[in-house]
């Protein structure tokens, strides 16, 4: 079931369970509450790789939880700058606070890329029209 609260407001979000923001041109980006809760308490995280080049829907890196396994997906294409290291060893920080948590920083090939995510109302939507 879907909890609008679940949905911060100010955000971008895409089909794969990503949210992201833009600071200083830079796409920050993590996993949303709603992802996380269905995955269960993430074990596992292998972040990507400062200078990797990323493109928008690609493998980036992978999580596990205990009922779980997947891929961690590039919301905008273009060079990682920053990975947030603690998860390495503390993935599950994560679920503790999804949005203060990021998974990594991207520099964009193109800023604007960010505009192609769905907002608030139309992740929401998305998640009701799949019966979430």
């Amino acid at each position: 079931m879907v909890n609008e609260a679940d949905f911060p407001d100010g955000l971008r979000y895409d089909e794969h369970y990503n949210w992201a923001k833009v600071e200083d041109n830079i796409v920050v980006f993590g996993i949303t509450k709603h992802g996380l809760e269905q995955a269960s308490e993430i074990a596992f995280i292998e972040l990507p790789k400062k200078g990797q080049r990323v493109e928008k829907g690609k493998s980036c890196g992978n999580m596990e939880s205990a009922k779980w396994s997947g891929e961690i997906i590039a919301p905008v294409s273009g060079e990682i700058i920053e990975v947030n290291e603690g998860l390495f060893n503390e993935p599950e920080r994560m679920n503790k606070d999804p949005y203060g948590e990021w998974i990594a920083k991207i520099k964009p090939d193109n800023i604007n890329d960010i505009n192609s995510l769905m907002d608030k109302a139309k992740v929401i939507e998305w998640l009701r029209s799949k019966g979430n």
